[in-house]
């Protein structure tokens, strides 16, 4: 039977995406040319209200976008021949600081695809990358730039992310045993 753990809170979320925001900032030298990238699924709701709170700390009006990282996966002949693809949309890139927000950092493999997936958009002047959670596990040499909370995790485990706008509630939670 799976085990659930609160990693965060609602609370604990807003508090964590607050601190989060103002190191993208700090890191990216402030908000002129930076672009924020969420990856789909929940990487697009947290890369937006990172935003939000990036431009009501700042009087900025940061640029967005949003990635779906599907057809440069490198699994994509085990999804199945007909994969459900989301939607990218992308703002020039060209010179800009881009910061690419995903909700779990594991094995890097999609972490990877994203910077792929960039690259066909244009050559940022630099790339970011920030996390809601980094659970090890790498099996790429990627690491992330600014993290929410690292959680110490094993293989068959899970992180659920929720965010109200997919699932109606805010939380983070570990599922062991699955």
């Amino acid at each position: 039977m799976p085990t659930r753990t609160s990693l965060l809170d609602e609370r604990a979320l807003t508090r964590t995406l607050a601190r989060m925001a103002t190191e993208i900032v700090e890191r990216a030298h402030g908000t002129e040319g930076l672009v924020l990238v969420g990856i789909q699924r929940r990487g697009v709701e947290l890369a937006d209200r990172l935003k939000r709170l990036i431009d009501q700390a700042e009087g900025s009006q940061v640029a967005f976008g949003k990635l779906d990282i599907t057809l440069y996966r490198d699994d994509l002949q085990t999804v199945g021949p007909r994969p459900v693809v989301g939607e990218t949309r992308l703002p020039n890139l060209d010179g800009k600081n881009v910061v690419i927000v995903d909700d779990v950092l594991y094995t890097g493999r999609t972490i990877r695809a994203a910077l792929d997936e960039c690259a066909d958009f244009g050559r940022p002047r630099r790339i970011l990358l920030c996390v809601l959670i980094d659970r090890g596990g790498r099996e790429l040499p990627i690491q992330a730039d600014i993290v929410g909370i690292t959680a110490s995790t094993s293989p068959g485990d899970r992180v659920d992310v929720l965010v109200t706008e997919l699932d109606g509630r805010d939380a983070v939670e570990l599922v062991r045993g699955t």
